[in-house]
């Protein structure tokens, strides 16, 4: 059977070291639009519960093995697109490398997030916040053999991104020069996004979409939707478009170029983990 599509559910946590992430992506893969083609697969991303660290980054050596996993069943599968479930950020790595390495012209990355997630190890221990930095050849140690075919900074387009928030971890955007859009431009038109696309003569795109980048008023499934949680102590940006403005975008990105590639990362359902945890101190689950 030829592949034309992988629905790849991966569970990684350790980019983020929260193993709720985890619960995220499985409740995920039931949340997502099944496809009844005869050309879509699912597979499953081997996650360990082991966090060896490495490279100066939390888990580094787990998550170096879990994503040469999950590159090799994608390579070993080849598929045509990649819908990836996570997980936190870091999940978009092995599928993004692969799409480049088979679409090595004209594909365009839209990193559709609050956060520009361009960290090293000097600035952070989290690889979700090193992803794109990794995408692009600007990674840590390790990412060099980790990343085969890395993107060019100028085939980037950071969308939804809180500029006026941005961290010393978060110097590589303006170093690089990396293009963004902001969430105000995003608001009423997907112009800003779609005019890049053409601009830069994409035939397709890989899409990551950081839930994060979401107001949390608007849709509770993520981090800093915390119940209880006083958002001034976040210590990071908080997104703010609204969910049908994300839908809009995605609905215009894919009347403007193929999307080859989509990532739905750190889905924190907290309403359904307050019952699940809850419900696991009866004496009957037990």
């Amino acid at each position: 059977m030829t592949v034309k599509t992988i629905r790849l559910v991966n569970e990684q946590w350790q980019g983020g070291m929260n193993e709720n992430y985890s619960f995220g992506a499985r409740l995920l893969s039931h949340i997502v639009p099944p496809s009844y083609s005869d050309e879509t697969e699912t597979v499953f991303a081997p996650v360990s519960a082991e966090t060896k660290g490495g490279n100066g980054i939390d888990a580094g050596e787990t998550l170096k093995e879990q994503i040469s996993a999950a590159y090799n069943i994608l390579t070993a599968k080849d598929p045509r697109n990649v819908l990836t479930l996570g997980g936190d950020c870091s999940v978009s790595e092995a599928p993004f490398d692969y799409l480049h390495g088979k679409y090595p012209a004209k594909l365009g990355l839209i990193w559709l997030d609050a956060h520009p997630d361009v960290a090293t190890p000097e600035t952070s221990h989290h690889l979700h916040e090193m992803a794109l930095a990794d995408l692009i050849g600007q990674g840590g140690p390790g990412s060099a053999e980790m990343i085969k075919a890395p993107f060019d900074p100028s085939d980037v387009l950071l969308a939804g991104l809180r500029y006026d928030q941005l961290r010393p971890m978060d110097a590589k955007v303006a170093d690089l020069g990396l293009s963004y859009v902001t969430p105000d431009r995003l608001h009423e038109k997907s112009l800003p996004v779609t005019n890049w696309i053409k601009q830069r003569g994409f035939t397709k795109v890989v899409i990551h979409w950081d839930l994060d980048v979401l107001a949390p008023a608007d849709f509770h499934a993520i981090l800093p939707a915390q119940p209880g949680l006083d958002r001034r102590d976040f210590g990071a940006a908080i997104g703010t478009l609204k969910l049908d403005e994300v839908l809009r975008l995605l609905g215009d990105i894919s009347k403007t170029a193929d999307i080859a590639g989509l990532t739905l990362a750190e889905h924190m359902p907290w309403d359904a983990l307050r019952l699940r945890q809850g419900l696991a101190d009866l004496p009957i689950f037990k």
